[in-house]
């Protein structure tokens, strides 16, 4: 994997070149058709789990975590929405809660402060804080208490790798995410993240002198745009170089929206790695 992409560099592409290579809407048709599909199945899935929706968090309008419950003593996953941190909401997301319930894993979705009103330091920050919230909280919500598995979708990708940081996370599970922010911050997507090569560099887990040591399990499919399925398959050989535990996966045929299908289903293979990572972190308490 490392061949095919080592000759792709976005330093040598145009602007434009650089632009459309990340620009996921443009790459995936009818991309807002399926993103408005999953916002009205997720409102379905909220009034089924409506006891504990927007638990706030923090002081500003988006620090909130809706937690569905599979059952007592259930271990929980906490899924941390994309949208290339300035767009879409946590509501969008609760469908892919199906997968995990459906084995007995509750789902937390958490939301967060979008740019520009908050900067990536802000928005890594405010994950931080709604982890540690939803530790404190898990008791009297009858959850198990022996650590959160941390997942997310593109941005919500990076902010999983940033989150492994946490004392109470014990693993991860990272779609299609970003792990390299240099190629970001010399595209459209910086007007509204308006990020400087130090910030760039602070929030780049690929620019980072090793990582945690916590299991980490990183998916993109084949069908993604090529610079996204390069910083899937950097960061796994990163990891790998520092010995970091890491699985890397590419799943045929899906392209950055339809890779969700897979953990909606209950046999999905982001499903699967989700139960793999409870499984294997078993008794490990953070």
């Amino acid at each position: 994997m490392a061949g095919l992409f080592s000759a792709l560099d976005w330093r040598a592409m145009s602007q434009q070149e650089r632009d459309l290579g990340l620009n996921n809407g443009v790459a995936v048709k009818r991309s807002a058709e399926l993103a408005a599909g999953w916002e009205q199945r997720s409102a379905a899935l909220r009034q089924q789990h409506a006891q504990h929706l927007d638990l706030r968090y923090g002081p500003r309008e988006r620090n909130r975590i809706d937690f569905l419950k599979a059952r007592d003593g259930a271990p929980t996953l906490l899924f941390i929405h994309g949208g290339y941190w300035q767009t879409r909401a946590k509501e969008v997301f609760t469908i892919f809660a199906e997968g995990p319930l459906a084995h007995g894993i509750n789902v937390a979705l958490i939301g967060y402060t979008l740019a520009p009103d908050a900067t990536l330091d802000d928005i890594v920050a405010e994950i931080h804080a709604g982890i540690d919230f939803l530790a404190g909280q898990l008791t009297a919500l009858g959850a198990a208490t022996d650590g959160i598995v941390v997942s997310g979708w593109s941005a919500g990708g990076h902010l999983t790798s940033m989150a492994l940081a946490n004392a109470h996370v014990r693993a991860g599970m990272a779609i299609s995410g970003i792990y390299d922010l240099e190629p970001i911050r010399h595209s459209y997507l910086n007007e509204k993240l308006r990020l400087d090569e130090a910030a760039s560099r602070r929030n780049s887990p690929m620019m980072q002198q090793g990582g945690v040591a916590k299991p980490l399990s990183l998916v993109v499919g084949s069908a993604e745009l090529p610079l996204l399925r390069k910083q899937t398959a950097d960061f796994a050989g990163h990891r790998a170089r520092y010995g970091l535990p890491v699985t890397y996966e590419e799943i045929a045929g899906a392209d950055h929206f339809s890779i969700m299908h897979e953990m909606q289903a209950p046999q999905g293979r982001i499903t699967t790695l989700i139960r793999q990572l409870f499984e294997r972190t078993a008794g490990t308490s953070s």
